[in-house]
């Protein structure tokens, strides 16, 4: 997959610097993983009843 990507950076022009910065925000952002499951549920699923809601 990194070569089939370093083709594709190649070929599309993407300078050394770029990878760099690319590199440096997969350290900053990519070292939390995704809980991807939690996202097949409807986000109005998930949050909680407000209570002002539900008292009238």
């Amino acid at each position: 997959m990194n070569r089939l990507q370093k083709w594709f950076d190649h070929i599309a022009g993407v300078t050394q610097e770029e990878r760099e910065r690319r590199a440096f925000a997969r350290q900053i952002f990519g070292s939390k993983p995704v809980d991807v499951l939690a996202l097949q549920t409807p986000a109005c699923w998930r949050r909680k009843a407000r209570r002002a809601a539900i008292q009238s």
